[in-house]
């Protein structure tokens, strides 16, 4: 943080009701006093890192669902409220002496300038592509010197953090994987593993044996579909949720044809609702035609 020590003692402390103060230096403010021992909040105070972490991962899903249904209010919104974890992790560093706000922004300044030689220093890119190689090669840079701080040897998958949503820790394992050569030259033996794994999971399924077994045959299951999502192009998580809302809009259609008639899905049998749910197909169509 800022020197705020004078000749004569230290500067008063910032208040966070000032207006005329700057947006970001307000919203510090704010978050010293919500963590001020003295007239503090109870709440803000209880927390730590690991309670916080949890915020932060829902804060983020909330931020790419106002971006997915184009709601630009609400991600003005959501965007605070992430920034917010942010201001709150550097608050609860700072009061233990390991780093504050403005180490976070320098850091990530200072990375970003690395990163960016052909904008920021002299060097030339040719495309956007050569630029993601360009990244990775200095990101694996990155963390063979940070095994080499360790004493021991980085791997291929070093890096790949456990707590990303599964398929997409998959597809960065697969990515990984395929830069040493590890993978399928095209899309025809994905399909005939994915075949296989299906037929492994009929088999485990059919032998009535543990499901903790069958859990394992699905999980190879979808790491092949993720892997054929790769080699397609198509981000896994993007597609699942596409297809989350063409069910979702579509279940609704179905339940408000039952509506108009004074029933709920629950008085239907299933038939009836097989037969509403193919209208519906037709009714709700994906993708959502553009404007």
């Amino acid at each position: 943080m800022p020197d705020t020590t004078r000749p004569d003692g230290p500067e008063p402390p910032i208040d966070p009701l000032d207006r005329t103060l700057a947006p970001m230096v307000r919203l510090l403010a704010v978050m010293r006093q919500l963590r001020d021992p003295k007239g503090g909040c109870p709440w803000d105070l209880e927390q730590t890192f690991a309670t916080i972490a949890p915020h932060t991962i829902e804060e983020a899903y909330e931020v790419a669902d106002a971006i997915e249904r184009s709601d630009m209010p609400h991600l003005k919104e959501e965007l605070g409220d992430l920034l917010f974890q942010v201001v709150f992790y550097g608050q609860m560093a700072d009061e233990t002496g390991a780093f504050d706000f403005d180490d976070i922004a320098l850091a990530l300044t200072e990375k970003m300038i690395a990163r960016h030689p052909h904008v920021f220093g002299g060097d030339a890119v040719e495309s956007a592509t050569a630029m993601v190689d360009r990244w990775e090669q200095q990101k694996a840079a990155e963390r063979h010197r940070k095994a080499a701080d360790k004493g021991h040897r980085d791997g291929v998958l070093d890096g790949v953090i456990r707590g990303l949503p599964a398929l997409t820790r998959a597809i960065k394992l697969q990515k990984r994987a395929a830069r040493v050569g590890f993978d399928w030259p095209n899309l025809e033996p994905v399909f005939d593993k994915l075949a296989e794994e299906i037929g492994e999971l009929r088999a485990e399924i059919a032998n009535g044996g543990p499901v903790a077994r069958a859990a394992d045959e699905l999980g190879d299951v979808l790491f092949v579909v993720a892997n054929l999502a790769r080699h397609l192009g198509v981000d896994p998580e993007q597609a699942l949720r596409g297809t989350n809302r063409k069910f979702e809009d579509r279940f609704r259609w179905l339940e408000a044809r039952l509506a108009e008639a004074g029933r709920s899905p629950a008085d239907a049998d299933l038939e009836e609702m097989e037969a509403l749910w193919q209208q519906a197909k037709g009714a709700v169509a994906y993708p959502p035609a553009e404007d």
